[in-house]
C-alpha cells in the first residue's frame, strides 16, 4: 500500500522529512522499523549536488557559498546541512531499479539486467535498501525495498522480458515467464504493487506513481531508469502533461531520476545545453471516419484526429502565461475523496474539476490552476529526439543522464556514489497560492562549479476543501436527511477499473441555467457552490467521501446574464472498491438554495486476469487535447484521469438527455490482459441501441476496435452515436466486446433520452 504524507498547506516541497534528514535513524535497528516522519509547515527543502567541471564532488561548501531563487527572486537560506562523505555514512539509502521494458529491445533488456546483477554484487549492504520495478504496459513492483542481495539478484534474473512494439529486434526471442511470488518482503517502507493497475498507461504515469509511493520515506531517494528512450509524440499530446506531473511527483517525494540509455552508455555525467524554444505542435482537428460495421443500419463513428503539416504561429510563452480558463473545458476548482472504512476501498482520490459547457465563453468559470506548470519542465538541446524525455526527467529532478557508452556498470556506480554526495538547503518561501507552480534555481559562488537541483514545484490544492468547516457539517446533514433539495440537477457516475476490484468513479453533475446565484463582492460578481458527496454501503458505512468548493468571479451583471443562460457541469473523481452503494450528493448554490441527488452505484467485481469493460460514459463535449493545455496539466498534477482517446478528450455528461443536434459520444475502456502476451488478440465491439419501451433494436452494429496497442492491457475508445437517424424517445445503449481468443466482456448499458 502506498504510504501517504500529508503536508500542511504551505509545505510545497518536499522532502517532507527535513527533520528526519537532520537526525540519523540510529534507533531503527531492524528492517521492520518504519521511519518516523516529522512535518515542517513552511520550509522548502532543496537537495543540491555540486561537482567541479571534471565531475568530482565538491564536499567543503558551507551555507554562505549557496544562493537560491524561486521564480527568479532570491530567497534567504535559513537552514543548511551536508550529506556528503563520512558524515552521512550511517544513513539509510533508498534506490529503485526501474526497467522500462516497453522501450527496450530484447538484447538491451538483457544487457540492462546483466549490468544490474553486477551492480548488486558490488553495492548491497545493511544501509542500502533497493527495490525493483518493471514496466511492460502495466507497472509491477517485482521486489520491494530490501537489503537482501540474493533475493534482489533472484528477482532481476526472473524479470519478464517484454516483446511489445519498439526497436527493430523486438521479436528476437520469445518472452520469458517470471515468478517472484512467495519472495518475502520486509516490513519497512513499501512501494505500492502496481500489477494490473489499469490507470497506468504509460511509463511516465508509472514513474509518477512510484514516486508517490516513496513520498513517506525519509531523505533523498534515487531511481535508476533503464530505457532506450522515447520521443514526445505530437500524436499523443497528453504525454507532456504526464512528464510535468512525473517531475512534480518526483520533486515532492525527493526522488532524483537517473536515466540510462541502454543502447550505449557512458560513465561521465551528461548535461544539457542552455534552454531553447520548442516549435509549436502540429494543429489538431476533429474528424469522423466510418467503422466497418456489418449491419446496413446507420453506423456509429470513430473519433480520431488528423495532424496537419507544420507551420503556424508560435504559442504564447509555451502555454503557461497564465489567465483564462482553458477554453471552458476541464479547468477550475475541485474537491476530493477520502478512503472508506471497512469496505476495502483504496482511498485514492483526485481533486475534481468544474466544467462550464462549451457554449460558455472561456472567461467564465473558475480560473484554470497551474498556469505555470510547464515552467518546471527543463528544455534541453543537443540531445536526440528519443533522449529528450530522459534528459528532462534527470534535469528536472536533480539527477543526470548516462548515454553513448557501453560501460553501463560504471555509470550505475556513479549514481550509487551520489546517494551520499549532496547538500540540503532550506528557505521559507513567500506566500504561494494553491494551484500554482514555481521554478527553483541554485547557484554556488565558486569558480567552475556545476550545480544540480530540482527545477521547481507545484502547490497542489488540498483534496478535502470543506474538512472541518461548518459547510461540511451542514451538507452532511442535508445528505443524511429526508428533506429534498429546492434546486433541480442531474447526476451520472460512470466508473473505470484502476486495478482488481477497484474502480475510479467519474462523477458529473449538470446544474440547470440560473442555478448559481451571484452577489457583489470586492468589486466582482461573486458566487460559490459547496459540494459534498458520500457513497454508502448497504449497511450504512461510508465507502467514499468528497467535498469541494467552486468559486466564480465575473466582471459585471452582463457576464452573469450570459453565464446563467447555460447549464453548468461539475466533475469530480474518487476511487472505491467493487460493491453495491448508494451515492448521495448535496450542494449549495447561494442563500438557502441547495440541491440533493441520489443514485445507486454498482461496481462489478473484477479479476485482473479476465477480459472486461468499464461502465459507459456519454458525452456531448469532445475536443482535441491541446498539447499545451493547462487543464490537462492540472488533471495530471492532481492525479485525476481525463478521458482521452486518440488525441481527443471526452468530457462526461451530467445528464442523459440529448437533443438531435448534439454531438453525442460514448466512451469506454476495455481491459484485456492478453494484450501483453506475445500473440495479442484482436478485439471486436458489438453495439446495440434499443427502444426502452419495446426493446426493439434501432441500431445493431458489430466492428473491429481500431488502434489496439499490444503491450498495454487498456484499450480506450470514443464513438459517435448517429442520433440524427433516431426519432425522439427513450433508448438504451448496449455494448459488449469479444476478442479473437474467445473471451468476452460483460454487457454494459447506458440509458438516454432523445428530445
Amino acid at each position: 500500500m502506498k504510504q501517504q504524507c500529508f503536508l500542511a498547506a504551505m509545505l510545497v516541497f518536499f522532502a517532507v522529512v527535513c527533520a528526519a534528514q537532520e537526525q540519523p535513524p540510529a534507533a531503527q535497528s531492524s528492517e521492520t522499523s518504519i521511519p518516523t516522519i516529522k512535518k515542517e509547515t513552511r520550509l522548502v527543502l532543496v537537495d543540491t549536488v555540486v561537482t567541479d567541471k571534471g565531475g568530482n564532488y565538491v564536499r567543503d561548501l558551507s551555507i554562505k557559498d549557496f544562493r537560491v531563487w524561486q521564480d527568479n527572486k532570491e530567497q534567504r537560506i535559513s537552514s543548511f546541512s551536508s550529506e556528503t562523505g563520512a558524515s552521512a555514512a550511517d544513513r539509510r539509502r533508498y534506490l529503485v531499479l526501474f526497467f522500462d521494458n516497453t522501450n527496450m529491445a530484447i538484447n538491451d533488456q538483457s544487457r540492462a539486467r546483466n549490468a544490474a546483477l553486477k551492480f548488486l554484487d558490488a553495492n548491497t549492504g545493511p544501509d542500502r535498501y533497493i527495490a525493483i520495478v518493471d514496466f511492460g504496459g502495466t507497472l509491477r513492483v517485482s521486489q520491494n525495498f530490501t537489503t537482501d542481495a540474493d533475493r534482489l539478484k533472484q528477482v532481476v534474473r526472473n524479470l519478464k522480458f517484454s516483446v511489445v512494439a519498439g526497436p527493430a529486434d523486438v521479436q528476437a526471442s520469445q518472452p520469458i515467464s517470471a515468478s517472484t511470488q512467495g519472495i518475502p518482503q520486509f516490513g519497512g517502507p513499501q512501494l505500492a504493487d502496481g500489477s494490473a493497475n489499469f490507470a497506468i498507461r504509460t511509463l511516465l504515469l508509472g514513474l509518477r506513481d512510484i514516486a508517490k509511493g516513496m513520498s513517506a520515506i525519509p531523505g533523498r531517494k534515487s531511481l535508476i531508469l533503464f530505457s532506450a528512450g522515447f520521443p514526445l509524440d505530437a500524436a499523443d499530446p497528453e504525454r507532456e502533461s504526464e512528464l510535468t506531473a512525473a517531475i512534480d511527483a518526483c520533486n515532492k517525494a525527493n526522488v532524483a531520476v537517473y536515466p540510462i540509455d541502454v543502447r550505449g552508455l557512458v560513465t561521465t555525467v551528461g548535461f544539457a545545453a542552455p534552454p531553447q524554444t520548442f516549435p509549436d505542435s502540429s494543429p489538431v482537428r476533429l474528424l469522423t471516419a466510418t467503422l466497418e460495421f456489418d449491419s446496413d443500419v446507420a453506423p456509429a463513428h470513430l473519433l480520431y484526429v488528423q495532424h496537419g503539416g507544420g507551420g503556424g504561429g508560435s504559442s504564447s510563452g509555451g502555454g503557461h502565461t497564465g489567465g483564462g480558463t482553458g477554453g471552458g473545458t476541464s479547468g477550475g476548482t475541485g474537491g476530493g475523496a477520502r478512503g472508506s472504512t471497512g469496505t476495502g476501498n483504496t482511498g485514492g482520490a483526485s481533486r475534481g474539476n468544474t466544467t462550464p459547457q462549451a457554449s460558455i465563453p472561456s472567461f467564465f468559470g473558475p480560473s484554470t490552476p497551474y498556469n505555470q506548470a510547464r515552467d518546471i519542465l527543463p528544455p534541453v538541446v543537443n540531445a536526440a529526439a528519443d533522449q529528450q524525455v530522459l534528459y528532462r526527467l534527470a534535469i528536472g529532478t536533480g539527477g543526470f543522464v548516462i548515454v553513448n557508452s557501453n560501460n553501463l556498470l560504471a555509470g550505475i556506480q556513479k549514481i550509487a556514489q551520489e546517494q551520499s554526495q549532496y547538500y540540503v538547503l532550506g528557505y521559507t518561501p513567500p506566500d504561494v497560492e494553491e494551484g500554482s507552480c514555481h521554478t527553483l534555481r541554485v547557484k554556488v559562488d565558486r569558480h567552475d562549479s556545476v550545480v544540480r537541483s530540482r527545477s521547481g514545484f507545484c502547490n497542489i490544492r488540498s483534496t478535502e476543501l470543506l474538512a472541518g468547516k461548518p459547510a461540511e457539517k451542514q451538507l452532511e446533514d442535508r445528505v443524511s436527511s429526508s428533506q429534498p433539495g429546492n434546486v433541480t440537477a442531474t447526476m451520472l457516475a460512470p466508473y473505470f477499473y484502476t486495478s482488481a476490484n477497484t474502480a475510479r468513479v467519474n462523477l458529473a453533475i449538470d446544474m440547470p441555467p440560473g442555478a448559481i446565484k451571484f452577489e457583489k463582492k470586492n468589486g466582482k460578481e461573486h458566487a460559490e457552490i459547496d459540494i459534498l458527496g458520500v457513497a454508502y454501503t448497504s449497511g450504512g458505512t461510508v465507502a467514499a467521501h468528497f467535498s469541494d468548493t467552486a468559486e466564480f468571479n465575473l466582471e459585471d451583471k452582463k457576464q452573469v446574464e450570459q453565464f446563467s443562460k447555460s447549464s453548468y457541469l461539475y466533475e469530480n473523481q474518487f476511487e472505491i472498491a467493487a460493491g453495491h452503494y448508494e451515492l448521495k450528493v448535496a450542494f449549495t448554490s447561494g442563500g438557502q438554495a441547495f440541491g440533493k441527488l441520489e443514485l445507486p452505484l454498482v461496481i462489478d467485481n473484477y479479476d485482473a486476469k479476465q477480459f472486461s469493460m468499464s461502465a459507459v460514459t456519454l458525452s456531448k463535449n469532445v475536443h482535441p487535447v491541446d498539447p499545451m493545455s493547462a487543464s490537462l496539466d492540472a488533471a495530471m498534477l492532481e492525479d485525476r484521469t481525463p478521458l482521452v482517446t486518440q488525441g481527443m478528450q471526452v468530457v462526461p455528461a451530467g445528464s442523459d438527455r440529448f437533443k438531435k443536434t448534439d454531438l453525442v459520444v460514448f466512451y469506454i475502456e476495455m481491459y484485456d490482459p492478453m494484450l501483453t502476451s506475445s500473440s495479442p488478440p484482436k478485439i471486436d465491439l458489438q453495439m446495440k441501441v434499443l427502444d426502452r419501451k419495446t426493446q426493439e433494436a434501432k441500431l445493431n452494429n458489430d466492428g473491429p476496435v481500431p488502434n489496439v496497442q499490444p503491450g498495454t492491457p487498456v484499450v480506450t475508445l470514443g464513438v459517435k452515436l448517429p442520433i440524427d437517424k433516431l426519432p425522439p424517445g427513450s433508448y438504451q445503449l448496449e455494448l459488449r466486446a469479444t476478442d479473437s481468443a474467445g473471451n468476452s466482456t460483460p454487457v454494459r448499458t447506458a440509458d438516454f433520452e432523445l428530445e
